[in-house]
């Protein structure tokens, strides 16, 4: 079996070919005994074969994030998908060379615009129709029970325009955030960049989930 997902504590910084610069330079911090918070890194091995297999991760690569999640579950005491005390992770792109802004990163509610290329602009429409509603300027003045509507409405939209429901399962949406950042390896952006700085093609991205 091949190994494609690496913890920071399994890396170092002469591993930037394998993990790119992020994860390589995270294992090197982690390393030497910084307080990092704490991940893994699929490698560009794995955007590679991502490409090779049809634009699909395939179940082996699929079946070692997961193993590397309990690893974490483990680490922090918390659980995946738990609403109690839940794990919480970014998915973050890092190339062998430095490519500022040109890939795709999925932090907190990005998942619909990132992942599933819905626009952001028609839950922005909602969240000014619900200020509008309510008499309020800003989003921060929505209260609680604006917000749980408001989420309601955003899955309403998000049907409404990929035709399934919104993925609750935390795996799934996991899954959906390593393939956007393999995809954004080739998009537009990236392509662009690359042919302006000779950065090969075929080195592909590594994906950093912490």
């Amino acid at each position: 079996m091949h190994k494609y997902v690496y913890s920071f504590k399994e890396g170092n910084k002469d591993m930037r070919e394998l993990l790119g610069g992020k994860g390589a330079n995270l294992a090197e911090m982690t390393g030497i005994g910084l307080p990092v918070p704490q991940g893994f890194t699929v490698s560009t091995e794995a955007c590679t074969k991502y490409y090779e297999d049809g634009r699909k991760i395939n179940d082996e690569i699929m079946a070692q994030i997961d193993e590397y999640i309990v690893k974490l579950e483990e680490e922090s005491g918390k659980k995946f998908g738990d609403k109690e005390n839940p794990l919480l992770v970014s998915v973050r792109s890092g190339a062998r060379a430095s490519m500022p802004g040109m890939m795709d990163t999925i932090l907190n509610q990005m998942y619909s615009d990132v992942v599933m290329e819905v626009g952001k602009k028609y839950f922005e429409q909602l969240i000014d129709k619900m200020k509008e509603a309510r008499g309020v300027q800003q989003d921060v003045e929505l209260t609680a029970d604006d917000l749980k509507e408001l989420a309601g409405q955003f899955k309403a939209e998000y049907k409404a325009k990929i035709g399934t429901d919104f993925p609750s399962d935390p795996k799934e949406q996991l899954k959906g955030a390593v393939e956007a950042v393999f995809r954004s390896w080739d998009n537009p952006r990236a392509n662009v960049y690359r042919r302006d700085n000779d950065i090969p093609y075929s080195w592909g991205t590594a994906v950093n989930v912490q």
